[in-house]
């Protein structure tokens, strides 16, 4: 079997100004390719698990690796170019600047990134054609690709949020509630939308929610409680 994109190994980590707060994960690993849908109650710790595993926060003690890579003993500018090069990251809130486009919000990423850069121009495309193409993918109307991500509706931004955690082909997608937002037809066409193109570009994709209707269509389903428990190897249920 090859080796885990992910590999966590007896994680710990505590809020400071919190002392009833702990995430502790004995063991967990996630193959190149999976889809993976985590879900949990707010407040159980979902979001401080994807903060690790993007490298912004660094565990009391265990092992967190990703691509072979033992984030704990990297310093903050290497996660951060760690994080920059190959995760990509799609949030509840979408995190989008106001004052830009549409293509230009969507290319922040490469902007951070060279090794994103060459890898989103690859096949041919200029970056800007690639933003273009992952909107369109999306189901965003061309028309509105020139447009301030402002003057767009919460769906719309939603999937520019998308494309901007896409381009580059990161090998790892971390989405955090993205489609709290959203009516329940909307976040389907969404969820199918996001789960093909990470498999066309053989992302792995880690999707937190505390809504388990969204689970349909994932390779596993796992709850922070089971992680945190008896922890889930990459070959299990």
């Amino acid at each position: 079997m090859p080796a885990a994109l992910i590999r966590i190994e007896n994680l710990r980590f505590r809020w400071a100004d919190d002392a009833d707060f702990c995430l502790d994960i004995p063991f967990f690993e996630a193959q190149a390719g999976e889809r993976i849908f985590l879900h949990g109650p707010s407040g159980s710790g979902k979001s401080t698990l994807l903060g690790l595993l993007g490298g912004v926060l660094v565990p009391e003690r265990g092992r967190l690796q990703l691509l072979g890579n033992e984030l704990t003993q990297l310093r903050p500018a290497a996660r951060d170019r760690f994080r920059a090069d190959h995760v990509g990251f799609l949030f509840q809130l979408f995190n989008l600047i106001p004052y830009l486009s549409v293509v230009d919000n969507v290319l922040l990423s490469c902007r951070f990134s060279a090794r994103r850069l060459a890898r989103a121009t690859a096949t041919g495309n200029s970056p800007t054609g690639e933003a273009q193409r992952l909107l369109t993918q999306l189901d965003l109307d061309p028309a509105l690709h020139a447009r301030q991500v402002t003057r767009l509706s919460v769906g719309q931004q939603q999937r520019v949020a998308a494309a901007r955690a896409l381009i580059g082909q990161p090998e790892i997608v971390i989405a955090d509630e993205p489609t709290s937002a959203l009516d329940a037809e909307r976040q389907g066409s969404f969820l199918e939308l996001l789960r093909d193109e990470c498999e066309r570009s053989g992302s792995t994709l880690l999707f937190v929610s505390h809504d388990r209707r969204l689970a349909s269509g994932f390779d596993r389903e796992l709850s922070l409680d089971m992680l945190g428990s008896a922890g889930v190897a990459g070959d299990r249920r």
